[in-house]
């Protein structure tokens, strides 16, 4: 585990506080100099710059780039979030990767965070098909991988280790290795077979607009349930880092997902789970997931492990919810070591900085 960095802003508004253009507005932001005042994980760290890619259609797609903390770096890596996510949740653990050595960037899905909307509101998650999200991700990963020095690993969590490794399985992208953190292969539900659901999803697409919300958030659109963090981590302090990103970049919040959604997601899961199809990701991967997760089935992320032919998997207990690498510190310095040794095993030749 290397030592947390101090930062600060290069420049701000007049609150201290960056905003979604701010990079645009002023380069990048340094964090190279004590400053107390926010925890780590609501600051932008130092040698990162956020900025936008652009689809082929043009649609504007966020990204950061933060600079590995040596160089020569020991390989590229790309990160994706979960449904509803954006990666400002994410600063501790890509600042953590780019502090060993790995030149760092995560990007947003279409559709979500500050990359735009779907459906037709601004909160609830939609989309027509994940082949659209794929199709996003093949294009991006080209001009990436070009772009920046190998070895090149892919890395996800939830519904992005979903797409990431369904990515991978339909030869979309070709990474060195993948990451994938809660991977969305199944939810949760206990009593009813996956086709019976997704029968009952497609039924509800039917029933009405697609696009509508498919679970009730709250009485008031933006306001998080009360019980929220039961799902997602123990540790409060990280929790609570999502809310003030939320509150300082209104656009990055959304709700629940659209019947469409769920339908589409249900198809994607079963597709990804035909026989042979895992077993053609012939590359190393990591894979974390907790037997407590209230959001993803546990049991399917151990039937995929099983079929990948090169596959490690960190099973965690009662002691991590869904969101491992935002949990406590005792889990999420597991996951990271995990992950460390992992990386080093992708780039052995460069496991040390020099």
């Amino acid at each position: 585990m290397i030592a947390p960095r101090h930062y600060r802003w290069a420049s701000g508004n007049p609150h201290g506080l960056p905003k979604s253009n701010q990079a645009q507005e002023d380069g990048i932001i340094q964090a190279d100099q004590p400053l107390n005042a926010n925890p780590p994980g609501r600051v932008i760290p130092s040698g990162a710059r956020e900025g936008q890619w652009h689809a082929a259609d043009g649609q504007p797609i966020r990204r950061i780039d933060i600079s590995a903390s040596h160089a020569p770096p020991h390989g590229s890596l790309l990160f994706l979030p979960g449904r509803g996510d954006f990666y400002e949740k994410y600063l501790e653990t890509l600042d953590h990767w780019a502090g060993v050595g790995w030149q760092v960037t995560a990007l947003d899905w279409r559709g979500q965070a500050g990359s735009g909307r779907l459906g037709k509101d601004d909160v609830t998650g939609h989309v027509s098909d994940f082949s659209l999200w794929l199709d996003d991700l093949g294009a991006f990963w080209r001009e990436w991988e070009e772009a920046t020095p190998g070895p090149h690993v892919l890395a996800g969590h939830s519904m992005g280790g979903h797409l990431v490794l369904r990515a991978a399985a339909e030869g979309l992208v070709s990474p060195d290795a993948l990451i994938l953190s809660a991977p969305m292969l199944g939810f949760t539900a206990k009593f009813l077979p996956a086709a019976v659901l997704h029968a009952a999803a497609r039924a509800m697409t039917m029933l009405g607009d697609p696009a509508r919300p498919a679970w009730k958030w709250s009485e008031k659109p933006g306001e998080l349930p009360a019980d929220r963090i039961a799902l997602l981590t123990h540790d409060q302090r990280r929790y609570d880092d999502e809310l003030w990103w939320r509150a300082q970049r209104p656009e990055l919040v959304m709700g629940p997902g659209s019947w469409g959604w769920v339908e589409r997601a249900y198809a994607s899961m079963r597709g990804l789970a035909r026989p042979g199809l895992l077993e053609n990701v012939r590359l190393p991967v990591l894979m974390l997931g907790s037997s407590a997760d209230g959001l993803v089935d546990f049991g399917a992320m151990e039937q995929a492990a099983a079929h990948l032919p090169d596959c490690t998997f960190v099973a965690f207990g009662p002691e991590a919810r869904h969101e491992i690498l935002r949990e406590e510190d005792a889990v999420r310095n597991r996951a990271l070591d995990a992950i460390d040794r992992f990386l080093a095993r992708i780039a052995p030749q460069r496991a040390q900085p020099e």
